[in-house]
């Protein structure tokens, strides 16, 4: 079952999202970590936090945790290591991060890269992959500075290009789909919370 939502990026204020402060819902009936994937600008900062406070777990950005770490952004690791020392970094922590159980993680766009990343994803947590067409991807990032992968002549062209590399690889490693588009947030997290909670995890 797929669904669809409209998402500006990371500067939607989720309180305007028409979602209750205190939210009640029933723990899902496992603690294994949820893991969030996809590309940027699909959703996952923005719905992992919204997630997060509705199931009364800790919620963790993955780029957020890095920056933590190195005291500086992303786009700086970038610039000062490349992307090759930035996967790096990103691997080390997700590989600690994967561990901690009843927490919802948004991860990069490109943690899933590295096999050794996929291999934590699929084996130490519920993954699910937050779909977006290239165009809406676009629409939703093409404002923002921070992302240093689309720092070139034609960022649509380059963040096109890196939807095919990396399609494939969020749909070895996730369990859910679910398509992004017109659905405002609140209702998407509505509709993916039943989701999650029949979920079957493995043993």
């Amino acid at each position: 079952m797929n669904d669809s939502l409209p998402i500006d990026g990371a500067n939607l204020d989720l309180n305007d999202t028409g979602l209750p402060e205190d939210p009640v819902v029933a723990p899902l009936p496992y603690d294994q970590p949820l893991f969030l994937v996809g590309m940027m600008g699909a959703g996952k900062t923005t719905i992992g936090r919204s997630l997060a406070r509705i199931l009364n777990r800790e919620f963790v950005d993955l780029d957020h945790e890095l920056e933590a770490r190195c005291g500086v952004r992303v786009s700086l690791i970038f610039d000062i290591e490349g992307e090759e020392g930035f996967r790096k970094r990103e691997t080390t922590a997700l590989e600690e991060c994967s561990r901690r159980p009843g927490i919802v993680l948004a991860t990069g766009g490109g943690a899933i890269l590295a096999p050794e990343n996929r291999n934590y994803l699929k084996k130490r947590g519920v993954v699910v992959y937050l779909r977006a067409s290239a165009d809406e991807l676009f629409r939703r990032v093409a404002r923002d500075r921070n992302r240093p992968l689309l720092q070139t002549a034609d960022p649509k062209a380059r963040l096109r290009s890196l939807l095919e590399e990396r399609e494939p690889l969020y749909e070895e490693v996730a369990g859910l789909t679910f398509d992004t588009g017109a659905m405002p947030v609140a209702q998407v997290v509505r509709s993916l919370i039943p989701l999650l909670q029949q979920y079957e995890v493995n043993p």
